[in-house]
């Protein structure tokens, strides 16, 4: 018996293919729309994901820790948030809390409680938490705090972590000594077994750290109680949400592109991947399934804690967004440094994430100024550079190409559509659009959520 190949059995395999990936790419499901941040974060996204997430259904997290903050005004109530998804606030929606999130279970329920007081009511039950995701416990928090302390004697500087434990449960995550939700829920006599083996750990490398063993695992006894109720496995979870009928998912990035830790500025960045493959990794989502991107940057810049910050004003400027801008983190209740809007980063975060629209907030906050300047590139030894450095010594030492505009001098706090705004804010506005080549769908002019002003 012989076998042949002809060229009709070719083409029809051809077709076959070709029909199966058209069936495929219908048959994707649902499409998540992402909203991330462009700068050093802290640039609003809150007030976004907030926009997006009442007409949601499912408002997802998919990693970072209670080191992230944002804060949501509505109607006049101000809510902070860690590790609750800022879409917790539609009573109509579902949030989840992924896998590529770690949680500090104090943290998280006292973020709760705490925003019940304000009225958000019935929080938990509307809350998903994936099984696969990471705990941070209170000595994790304590050993960041040591590991600063570290860093400061030995090499005279330290990273500025917000010392929520969220380096040290990434490294426990990688090393694989980690201890995961479906692990608390699991047989408890060998969660404890491993929580012990995993503190004695820890004692060995810190020998100044004290942890109450028995003390904690009773009080983690009592979380996992109260949060059986809201565990999923995620990935099935959100396969169901993806492929079952229509639905607005909506996903928020804690941090942002310049504190990824594989993009960002290097190690002054955060432990997770805040840039869109975080996502993928911290849902359990194909890249089929991303839909709209959107990126989220100030009108200026921004920057908590130490680290490269080229367009930084240390003098009037600098003081003058600080103080207007209330430029004071979340987290950690730090000072933000502040500068001049760098569109050398902006256009790096682009092109790692491939933004689909930009939301441009406090814009407001430079009603005041005379003129204001914007980063355009950066220069070593009088030569512009085409890509975003590296390595940080090279990264202090660039010299920023500025381009000046005139000031409004306009109060846009009342502004409500393009129309109202003054014509030299919306050269401004313009300008930023067409240098980073991706359209801006929404400028912010205020902290409430009727300040967004939505372009198309």
């Amino acid at each position: 018996m012989s076998l042949s190949w002809s060229s009709k059995d070719h083409k029809n395999t051809n077709q076959a293919a070709a029909a199966g990936q058209k069936r495929l790419r219908n048959d994707a499901g649902n499409k998540v729309s992402v909203v991330l941040g462009a700068q050093w974060g802290d640039e609003g996204k809150g007030k976004v994901v907030d926009l997006l997430a009442t007409e949601a259904d499912l408002v997802c997290r998919c990693q970072g820790g209670n080191n992230a903050g944002h804060t949501v005004v509505v109607d006049g109530k101000e809510y902070d948030f860690h590790l609750l998804p800022s879409g917790i606030i539609n009573s109509k929606s579902i949030s989840l809390i992924g896998n590529g999130v770690v949680i500090h279970l104090p943290g998280l329920f006292e973020e709760g409680d705490k925003n019940d007081k304000k009225g958000l009511k019935g929080w938990d039950k509307r809350l998903i938490v994936s099984d696969r995701a990471h705990l941070v416990f209170d000595f994790h928090q304590v050993v960041d705090g040591l590991q600063e302390t570290e860093r400061q004697a030995q090499e005279g500087k330290n990273i500025g972590t917000t010392k929520k434990g969220i380096g040290p449960a990434y490294s426990c995550k990688a090393s694989r000594t980690g201890l995961r939700v479906c692990d608390l829920l699991g047989d408890f006599k060998d969660f404890s077994t491993r929580f012990k083996n995993l503190v004695h750990q820890y004692q060995s490398m810190y020998p100044a750290l004290t942890v109450d063993v028995e003390d904690q695992l009773k009080k983690l006894k009592e979380y996992a109680e109260r949060l059986r109720p809201m565990v999923r496995d995620g990935v099935y979870y959100m396969y169901e949400a993806l492929h079952g009928p229509p639905k607005k998912i909506l996903v928020e990035g804690a941090n942002a592109a310049l504190l990824d830790i594989d993009f960002g500025t290097y190690p002054f960045v955060t432990s997770s991947n805040c840039t869109v493959g975080g996502v993928c990794t911290g849902l359990g989502i194909p890249p089929l399934n991303i839909g709209d991107v959107f990126g989220v940057a100030k009108a200026y810049t921004t920057r908590v804690g130490i680290g490269a910050f080229p367009t930084e004003q240390l003098n009037a400027v600098g003081e003058l967004l600080q103080t207007r801008g209330h430029e004071v983190g979340v987290t950690t209740g730090r000072k933000r440094r502040c500068g001049w809007l760098d569109l050398v980063i902006f256009r790096y975060a682009h092109m790692i994430n491939g933004f689909t629209a930009i939301a441009l907030t406090k814009l407001d906050i430079m009603d005041v100024l005379d003129e204001i300047k914007v980063g355009v590139a950066y220069k070593i030894n009088g030569k512009r550079i085409p890509h975003f450095p590296a390595n940080m010594d090279v990264l202090h030492k660039v010299d920023v190409e500025y381009e000046t505009f005139p000031g409004w001098k306009t109060d846009t706090s009342a502004a409500r559509k393009w129309n109202d705004l003054p014509a030299k804010a919306q050269n401004y506005i313009r300008f930023i659009e067409n240098h980073i080549g991706v359209p801006i769908k929404w400028v912010g002019v205020g902290k409430s959520r009727e300040c967004m002003i939505q372009m198309f």
